[in-house]
């Protein structure tokens, strides 16, 4: 626990009856507190030049960067030399040890990046957020479509990305978080479901896709637009409009589309 001041208790006069001194209560306040009172405090201050702008990955093998097309695009608009934070969130093993962590910083280094940060989940709320608001390019790495959706939510990062006006790149899980809904495929049983994602598109997002999940997607995307991303390619989305960079399929209606590039 640590311990913080809160407001005047009383007021003592000294022994001649002079200039009354201050006596402060104190109380206990814990870890998660001091976080609470950090985030109300300090809140990310960003300049409006515009909305977000959403860089989809269906998938990337790092080692052999086979969506460096992608990145690079997502470099120049974001200044090309950019401050870029990573996380990786998207499963509790990555907290201690993230095997990609050195691979990723040498990569975004050659593409331009001029500094590569880590947002640790342990971190503490106001810590993330200063973290957030001095980047210039997200990068959110996959893993767990679950586990990403619960930790952004409940460290609210979630909220910070909605106001982020900057280049956010998404890969694998961490691009699926960003739909209206998120399509999890259990690894084990191989059933698939429907959850809520975090509505930064109004769309939903079927990475690593390969044509064996057609009848699935089709039977989906009765009620939903689904965009199926290979590994290595991208949707680019800026709120508006939508551009394709590799293979993407659109789900709608219960019918597949080849989309043009």
């Amino acid at each position: 626990m640590r311990r913080i001041a809160t407001h005047p208790s009383r007021y003592e006069e000294d022994r001649n009856g002079n200039r009354p001194r201050i006596s402060f209560s104190v109380k206990p306040v814990s870890i998660a507190e001091l976080n609470a009172i950090h985030k109300c405090v300090y809140l990310p201050v960003f300049t409006l030049s515009g909305m977000v702008k959403l860089y989809l990955l269906g998938g990337e093998n790092v080692a052999k960067r086979d969506a460096k097309k992608v990145n690079t695009l997502a470099f120049q608009d974001a200044g090309g030399s950019p401050a870029v934070l990573v996380f990786t969130w998207a499963k509790p093993s990555f907290d201690a040890r993230y095997r990609h962590r050195m691979r990723l910083m040498e990569y975004f280094r050659s593409l331009g990046a001029c500094s590569v940060e880590f947002s640790e989940f342990s971190d503490p709320s106001f810590k993330t957020a200063s973290k957030v608001s001095t980047s210039d390019l997200i990068y959110i790495t996959g893993g767990q479509v679950s586990t990403l959706l619960s930790r952004l939510r409940k460290s609210g990062v979630d909220q910070l990305l909605h106001r982020y006006p900057k280049v956010i790149v998404g890969r694998s899980a961490g691009a699926v978080v960003f739909g209206r809904n998120c399509i999890v495929t259990n690894r084990y049983s191989k059933r698939s479901r429907v959850v809520e994602g975090l509505g930064l598109t109004d769309f939903s997002i079927k990475a690593h896709y390969e044509p064996s999940k057609d009848d699935l997607l089709m039977r989906m995307s009765k009620n939903e637009r689904i965009y199926a991303i290979s590994k290595g390619s991208a949707v680019i989305y800026d709120g508006t409009d939508l551009s394709f960079v590799g293979e993407v399929f659109l789900f709608k209606d219960g019918q597949k589309h080849a989309l043009d590039k």
